[in-house]
């Protein structure tokens, strides 16, 4: 893991006083949708939340589309999007902003309102080093496997799709992938993506998603409930998938490994069970501008959440120490397993020992010890509390630190 300033200073001081020091982390969601695509409340709302519950930045990526030229859209179809009970969207938004804030306009006979634009939301809630607002695209292409969904953050401008049926699923992720570089290279911008939810309809394997190595990261938690997050009888979870992907990189492809976000992928507003709040990311960027934010993923320095939260973390890659520290939460105990495959993991018993335990620790502060044969280890922290908004049963919170020891 690259290790910048930061980090540097904070392995001094804990050197000097024997203690962890308080990491600046900035939490964000880089999926959710509004009206603007197949969400249920305006963009603005949508933005108010996460402004609300103390998100640093937020990504609202609406399927092939930037929030940038007029939208009309007509009351009856914002009212029939309602999920549960209780003032519609419209009266909500009212209610937040004031009567004068939506523009009614009447097309075609239907009375209807004008969706705000990005640049509209953004002057009513960026603010510099406090709040961010990223531009962001879910773009969402088909394979002969079924859907491919890559979000992609920082956009200058929309990436098009082709919707055709015959392709295999790694044609389709390289494609959308070389076209989100080349508009980087034009542009000059930084621009993030990740491969959303690969067991969505079973459409990308493990296989597939370390076979394209344009791609660095993808989501390990998804909120949406219908993501097959855990996997079935046949079929591996998220986690699994991650390990088989990063053994395969290091292994067969001489590529880096993929990095792991959690998100929310948020539709609903109103009630309904694809809602906000499950996951998030937590960044240690220098500064809350999409160029640091992006540096920072790009080297590792985040960790994905649905509710554990750290104090710090760091990697040596010297002494091959994890080390971490973990917020408390009332009486919640903690379970961190380091995982990882080791070099020759398949000449083993005749057994692939891909994605093995290495080491476990019930300790809020953990040292953990990156054996020198592994390929890459990385910590999965299990809670004992229930996830408040869970999207599979029996759910608990949990967090995901980033490979290290593969460089």
């Amino acid at each position: 893991m690259m290790i910048r300033v930061g980090i540097l200073i904070w392995v001094l001081i804990l050197t000097i006083s024997g203690a962890p020091a308080e990491q600046t982390f900035y939490k964000g969601n880089t999926h959710a949708h509004s009206l603007w695509s197949d969400g249920n409340d305006f963009l603005e709302m949508v933005v108010d939340y996460y402004h609300r519950h103390d998100y640093d930045f937020v990504a609202v990526s609406d399927h092939d589309i930037l929030a940038r030229d007029r939208r009309w859209m007509a009351e009856s179809a914002i009212h029939a999007r309602q999920t549960g009970s209780g003032p519609s969207a419209i009266e909500k938004c009212v209610a937040r902003f004031g009567p004068d804030w939506i523009t009614w306009e009447t097309v075609g006979g239907k009375t209807g309102v004008v969706l705000k634009t990005l640049a509209e939301v953004r002057a009513q809630f960026e603010s510099p080093g406090e709040f961010l607002i990223l531009e962001a695209q879910e773009i969402s292409d088909q394979s002969n496997t079924g859907p491919v969904h890559i979000n992609a953050l920082n956009l200058a401008r929309l990436v098009p799709t082709k919707d055709d049926t015959t392709r295999p699923a790694v044609e389709v992720m390289r494609e959308l992938l070389q076209a989100v570089i080349a508009q980087e290279k034009t542009t000059g911008r930084p621009i993030l993506t990740h491969l959303n939810h690969p067991n969505f309809q079973w459409a990308i394997t493990a296989e597939d998603l370390a076979t394209v190595t344009e791609e660095r990261f993808f989501e390990v938690y998804n909120g949406h409930p219908s993501i097959n997050h855990l996997g079935d009888e046949t079929r591996p979870g998220n986690e699994v998938i991650w390990d088989i992907a990063n053994t395969l990189r290091l292994t067969k492809l001489d590529s880096d490994p993929l990095f792991g976000v959690a998100t929310d992928d948020s539709h609903h507003y109103h009630g309904g069970n694809v809602s906000p709040g499950r996951g998030w990311i937590q960044v240690a960027a220098t500064e809350l501008t999409p160029e640091a934010l992006i540096t920072a993923m790009r080297a590792g320095d985040f960790y994905a959440s649905t509710g554990v939260e750290l104090h710090h973390f760091s990697y040596d890659p010297e002494t091959r120490i994890l080390d971490f520290s973990i917020k408390s939460d009332g009486d919640t105990r903690f379970r961190s397993e380091l995982i990882g495959t080791r070099r020759g993991y398949d000449k083993v018993d005749g057994t692939a020992r891909i994605g093995e335990v290495f080491a476990f620790s019930s300790d809020r502060h953990v040292r953990f010890s990156v054996p020198v044969d592994a390929l890459y280890a990385r910590v999965t922290i299990t809670a004992t509390s229930p996830h408040p908004n869970p999207s599979f049963d029996f759910q608990t919170k949990q967090a995901w630190l980033q490979p290290v020891g593969w460089r």
